[in-house]
C-alpha cells in the first residue's frame, strides 16, 4: 500500500496534481488537488500535495538553495497546523463555560493536554502545532499557582454541574477511587504508601472522582496516598451537596471498597440514599435459605432479594440486599477458581511456593499447606452472584433497576482509565500539595472536555485527536503574498467535526 503525487494533463491544457492511494497494483482513491496553468501555481499545488501526503509526519527542516526555490516557482510554505482540532476542541471548552476561569495560559494547558498529554516545558510545541500562540514556561507556572489561588476547581466544576443538569444525568451519581504513584523513596504529609491500584509500594496519592451517571466529571478530590477508601466518600459527597443543595435527592452508587456498616450509616444520616457493591464473600450467609431450597441453581438474570444486620448495638441497621445471578459472570467465576485450585494444588504438593493464594490454608504452625475444599465449595456456590446493598425500598427502585443503576459505575472506571492513560493524570513533575492540586485541575478540565467530546461523537477522544491531528492547514508565501491552504477533510473526519460543533 502506498500514495504518491502525480500531475495530469488535462483536455484544456491545464497541469492537474492528484495525490493517489495505492493498494498492491490497484488504484483505490484519488485526490484531486487542483489544476494549474503556469508555473508558480503547479509548484504551490505540489507542495500542497506534499504536505497533505505527509500530515502528522516529522519531516526534516531543511533551508534549500535559493536557485533550487526559484526553480520551484517560488512558492513557499511558512507554516502548517493542527488548526481545526484546537478549533473543536476549543468550542467545546466555551460551550461548558470553562472560559467563566479567564485564563489563556489555563486554556493552552487544559486543551494541550488532550492532544498529547507532556511536560508544561514541552507543552510549547504542542501549541505550535495547532497554530496557537503558546505562553512561555515562566507563564504556565505562574498560572499553575493561579489555578490555586483563584479556586478554578470550583468554577469548573460549578460549570460540569449545570451541564450535566442540562442533560439530565444527576438523579445518580457515581463515585470512585484511584491512585496515583511517585517514583521517590520519600514520604511526606501528603505522599504516603498506602494501598495502591497499581500494586506499587511508592509513595503515592488517592484522588476520589464523583461523576453523573454517564461518567461526565463532577468534583474530583485529593486525599493522602495512605488514606483509605471509605474514609474518602462521605467528604465528598457532604461537600457536593453543601455546594449543590438542589442536589439531595440524588441516589450515590459506589463500589464494595466502600462497603463498611460506618461508612453506610453516615450517608444514611447525611440524607443520602445509597447502592454500594457487596463482597461476594457475604453470599452463602445471605442466600443461606435459597441453597439450601435449591442448591446454586439460577435462571440467567435473577434477582433474589435478603436482608443483612450490619453494624452493632445502637449503630446496628437491616440493609436490603439484592443478588443477581448471570450465566456470563458464572462462566467467568468457574474459570477464575478452577486456576486458583491448581495454584493451590501446586503449593500443596511442593511444586510452587507459598503466596497469597486462595485456596490455601496452614491446618497448625509447622504443617505443610493444603488445599481448602470447603472454602473452594463456597467460593462454586457463590459463582455467577452479584450483590448490591441499599437503603432504597423496593417500592421505590426493584431488583432489577438496582442492579442496572449500579453498572453505571463502569462509566467512572472508564473516566478513570482516561484520565490516567489519554491525559496521563499522574503528577511526574509536581511534588507539593499545591502544584498536584493545580495538575488534577488541569486533568479535571480536559477529561470534561474528552467526555463531552466523546457524547457528541461516540467516538472515543483519542481516535478524535488522530483523526483531525493530522489535517493541517498551510499558509503559503507565492509571488510575495501570503496564501492560506485549508486542510483536505476527508468525509470521516468532517463527520466528527459536525457532530463535535453541534452538541447533543
Amino acid at each position: 500500500m502506498g500514495s504518491f503525487v502525480r500531475r495530469v494533463k488535462t483536455a484544456s491544457g491545464a497541469t492537474a496534481v492528484q495525490i493517489v492511494h495505492k493498494r498492491g497494483r490497484v488504484v483505490h482513491g484519488i485526490d484531486h488537488i487542483g489544476s494549474a496553468h503556469d508555473a508558480d501555481q503547479l509548484a504551490l499545488l505540489e507542495q500542497v500535495a506534499r504536505e497533505r501526503l505527509h500530515a502528522g509526519q516529522h519531516v526534516l527542516e531543511f533551508d534549500p538553495p535559493a536557485a533550487a526555490r526559484a526553480g520551484a516557482g517560488t512558492a513557499v510554505v511558512e507554516a502548517t497546523s493542527a488548526r481545526l482540532l484546537w478549533d473543536a476542541l476549543d468550542g467545546i471548552y466555551e460551550a461548558l463555560g470553562f472560559t467563566a476561569v479567564g485564563d489563556e495560559a489555563f486554556r493552552s494547558l487544559v486543551l494541550a493536554r488532550i492532544v498529547e498529554p507532556v511536560s508544561k516545558l514541552d507543552t510549547g510545541r504542542v501549541l505550535d502545532e495547532l497554530g496557537v500562540s503558546s505562553p512561555s514556561l515562566s507563564t504556565f507556572m505562574r498560572c499553575l499557582k493561579r489555578v490555586v489561588a483563584g479556586d478554578y476547581r470550583a468554577t469548573i466544576a460549578e460549570a460540569c454541574f449545570r451541564q450535566a443538569g442540562r442533560a439530565g444525568a444527576l438523579g445518580l451519581v457515581l463515585y470512585d477511587v484511584t491512585t496515583l504513584y511517585f517514583e521517590t523513596p520519600r514520604e511526606d504529609r501528603l505522599r504516603k504508601v498506602g494501598m495502591s491500584k497499581e500494586r506499587r509500594v511508592d509513595p503515592q496519592v488517592t484522588v476520589g472522582l464523583l461523576t453523573d451517571s454517564a461518567g461526565f466529571p463532577l468534583a474530583v478530590h485529593l486525599f493522602e496516598g495512605n488514606k483509605a477508601e471509605t474514609k474518602t466518600l462521605v467528604p465528598v459527597l457532604a461537600g457536593f451537596r453543601d455546594t449543590h443543595p438542589e442536589a439531595r435527592d440524588i441516589i450515590v452508587v459506589a463500589d464494595a471498597g466502600m462497603l463498611s456498616a460506618a461508612n453506610l450509616l453516615a450517608l444514611e444520616e447525611a440524607g443520602f440514599r445509597f447502592i454500594v457493591g457487596s463482597k461476594i464473600s457475604k453470599a452463602p450467609y445471605d442466600l443461606a435459605d435459597h441453597l439450601e431450597r435449591h442448591g446454586n441453581a439460577f435462571d440467567d438474570g435473577q434477582t433474589i432479594e435478603t436482608t443483612r444486620t450490619m453494624g452493632t448495638g445502637k449503630d446496628a441497621r437491616s440493609r436490603r440486599v439484592v443478588y443477581q445471578w448471570r450465566f456470563a459472570r458464572y462462566r467467568h467465576d468457574i474459570q477464575a477458581i478452577n486456576a486458583m485450585i491448581e495454584r493451590a494444588e501446586a503449593v500443596a504438593a511442593g511444586r510452587r511456593p507459598l503466596k497469597k493464594d486462595r485456596f490455601v490454608k496452614l491446618t497448625k504452625e509447622g504443617a505443610d499447606p493444603v488445599v481448602d475444599w470447603d472454602l473452594v465449595e463456597r467460593a462454586r456456590y457463590a459463582a455467577g452472584l452479584k450483590g448490591y446493598v441499599t437503603n432504597i425500598s423496593a417500592n421505590v427502585l426493584d431488583g432489577g433497576r438496582i442492579v442496572a443503576a449500579y453498572h453505571d459505575l463502569y462509566q467512572v472506571e472508564r473516566s478513570f482509565r482516561m484520565a490516567k492513560s489519554d491525559l496521563a493524570a499522574r503528577p511526574v513533575f509536581h511534588r507539593l500539595r499545591d502544584s498536584i492540586e493545580a495538575h488534577l485541575t488541569v486533568v479535571f478540565a480536559a477529561l470534561a472536555i474528552s467526555r463531552e467530546a466523546q457524547a457528541r461523537t461516540g467516538v472515543s477522544i483519542n481516535k478524535i485527536v488522530k483523526t483531525l491531528r493530522p489535517l493541517r492547514a498551510a499558509t503559503i508565501t507565492l509571488a510575495g503574498q501570503q496564501i492560506a491552504v485549508p486542510p483536505h477533510v476527508p468525509d470521516n473526519a468532517q463527520r466528527l467535526l459536525d457532530d463535535l460543533q453541534g452538541g447533543h
